[in-house]
């Protein structure tokens, strides 16, 4: 690991440091993709890269046609009542290696999603610490095998952020559940985390849907407590 940033990485990271450092104020539109594009040198796609990072990082929303808006205000960006805030990395250069992308059935889990249908498409990933490899969570994420997201068992994932693949593929999470507890890490688990068994850890689960009810995403997670935090916003 060279512990070098890739360019979508460097230009994500400046944007994000100008929307909370308060460059970029809540409710105001990012400029475009051209213009953004323009600004650093580099193309479009690479724009699209950073700004999918900021989506996850609940730091900006895109609206299709309309372009992409800042959320932050200082606070967590959703603070709508009730509702908990995605688990959060604390100030931490960080990068995401992708594990494995296989196509799998799981009738358990359809069932305990009320899906008919008990195929996904299963993204295994961990992020790790820059530049000393830390293994600071491991996830899992179960997408519905929609076109966009079922060629990638063959093509892969690449460098491609998974909240664009999202997005191309017309899976719009808007609203769901997320459950955390604290968790002891068993020897499997231990071995992907590259830690000791019996180390605590705070599981996560989260079932996104899209506006109309229908399946977007369910993700199983591994967090360090040591640089993850969970905020709840009050209305």
């Amino acid at each position: 690991m060279t512990g070098v940033p890739l360019k979508h990485q460097r230009i994500g990271r400046i944007l994000a440091t100008e929307i909370r450092t308060g460059g970029h104020p809540a409710g105001e539109r990012l400029p475009g993709e051209h213009a953004l594009a323009a600004r650093f040198g580099v193309s479009r796609t690479t724009i699209r890269a950073a700004l999918a990072e900021l989506t996850e990082q609940g730091l900006i929303t895109t609206r299709t046609g309309k372009g992409s808006y800042v959320v932050f205000d200082g606070r967590p960006p959703d603070d709508r009542p009730g509702r908990a805030r995605a688990l959060a990395l604390r100030d931490v250069d960080s990068t995401v290696r992708t594990l494995a992308v296989r196509e799998i059935r799981d009738s358990a889990l359809a069932a305990g999603l009320g899906l008919e249908k008990d195929a996904f498409v299963c993204v295994e990933r961990t992020r790790e610490r820059v530049p000393d490899g830390t293994v600071l969570s491991y996830e899992r994420t179960f997408l519905p095998p929609v076109p966009g997201v079922r060629e990638l068992p063959a093509r892969g994932l690449g460098q491609e952020p998974l909240a664009e693949v999202l997005r191309r593929a017309g899976l719009r999470p808007d609203h769901g559940e997320q459950r955390v507890s604290g968790h002891r890490i068993d020897a499997r688990e231990a071995g992907l985390l590259r830690r000791a068994p019996g180390d605590w850890f705070l599981a996560g689960r989260r079932t996104s849907r899209a506006a109309d009810g229908s399946f977007a995403e369910h993700v199983v997670s591994l967090l360090d407590p040591d640089h993850f935090e969970l905020t709840v916003a009050f209305g």
